[in-house]
């Protein structure tokens, strides 16, 4: 999950927002705001929707703190974490590896729900300490309803987040326990997938009958809900399945050693008509008075309006070697894709010596596993 809103870097993770993160959070504040003026009508507008917003912040604060949690523990199990993304249900957190062990799944998953309750009881406890008395019946102050609605929305987010719906921290805590009895990894996945596939298809049926026969609009936010799982416990059983067929694949097993050159001074226009069109490739290198000085892709060409192909030169969109992810031969296959998907790129540059030898694209990685599943299935 790629962030749309990069926010800085917390002990050296990248935190970053998704774009649905801004539909949930006016969502809450609304939420927020009739909740308040229900726990006591007196309140002001301008008070009341303040402390909406202000409690919104520091749930998601919450949130992150949720996932730094499981960071803090795979960096003290040798699993170094590169991203942080808050989006709408939660956070995800981009490790660089799989756990290589059934304990570091474990203690990676428990961490999240532990730290979200720990969180919890601390915001009850200081709403005890500023006043708050539940059984008293007296409306609380502002700060003790924030601190009040902050815990128990931690203690129910842990909960939650325990239900074993891969990847749900749940789901993960059952993967590593199957992982554990039978000492494979993917059939592991593959057990807490379907049980995490079979969790969301059960919010989907509750809730659209919920909704359908209470008209409770809960019910479409949790077969939302459900979908959302499915898809994530699909995707996360396909990457693994995906990081254990590469596992042995190297850059030089499937690149292409053949790099075909076009002249910078050549337009888009007939780049496009000649060289794109013609044989299909996505990917050039550009020449400038015969030294190779950079590379020109198709998503490149995409990116620039077609009324300025004719008047714009290729050198001028080509991008220099030098600002480019480079590959070696012998890097991992598995590490080339996600540097590709880190850059948001189809192709990498294969260089062995300071030498260009050639090319890695998403494209010779899945006919590299096709092949594969093909000899499987023969």
């Amino acid at each position: 999950m790629r962030p749309s809103i990069r926010l800085g870097r917390i002990f050296g993770i990248d935190i970053g927002l998704h774009y649905s993160l801004g539909v949930i959070a006016l969502l809450i504040v609304f939420s927020l705001a009739g909740h308040f003026q229900f726990v006591n009508p007196g309140w002001t507008a301008r008070l009341r929707w303040s402390l909406a917003g202000l409690t919104t912040l520091l749930f998601f604060a919450s949130i992150l703190a949720h996932e730094l949690s499981h960071a803090a523990i795979g960096k003290a199990r040798g699993i170094e974490v590169k991203s942080i993304t808050l989006f709408a249900l939660g956070g995800v957190a981009n490790m660089e590896r799989e756990p290589s062990d059934a304990a570091s799944e474990f203690w990676m998953a428990i961490a999240g729900p532990s730290t979200s309750v720990v969180i919890g009881l601390l915001f009850l406890g200081i709403a005890r300490v500023a006043g708050w008395q539940p059984q008293s019946g007296t409306p609380p102050a502002p700060l003790e309803a924030g601190l009040v609605w902050l815990g128990y929305i931690n203690v129910a987010l842990a909960i939650f987040n325990m239900i074993p719906g891969y990847p749900l921290d749940g789901g993960r805590v059952l993967r590593a326990v199957v992982w554990r009895i039978n000492s494979d990894l993917t059939r592991a996945t593959k057990i807490a997938a379907r049980v995490g596939q079979f969790v969301a298809m059960a919010f989907i049926v509750f809730g659209f009958f919920r909704f359908f026969y209470t008209g409770a609009f809960g019910g479409l936010w949790l077969a939302f809900i459900g979908w959302f799982l499915a898809d994530a416990a699909a995707a996360s059983h396909a990457k693994v399945e995906v990081s254990f067929a590469l596992a042995d694949a190297r850059v030089g097993d499937v690149m292409s050693q053949d790099c075909p050159a076009v002249e910078g001074n050549m337009s888009l226009r007939a780049f496009a008509e000649n060289h794109i069109l013609r044989t299909g490739r996505h990917c050039f290198v550009v020449l400038q008075n015969g030294r190779r000085s950079g590379l020109v892709t198709l998503d490149v060409l995409k990116k620039i309006d077609r009324n300025k192909w004719p008047f714009t030169m290729v050198a001028d969109v080509a991008r220099r070697f030098e600002q480019l992810l480079t590959v070696s031969p012998q890097t991992p296959l598995r590490r080339a894709l996600e540097l590709m998907a880190q850059d948001n790129v189809n192709e990498l540059p294969v260089v062995s010596n300071g030498e260009l030898v050639g090319f890695v694209s998403r494209g010779h990685v899945v006919q590299f596993m096709q092949a594969q599943q093909e000899l499987k299935t023969a």
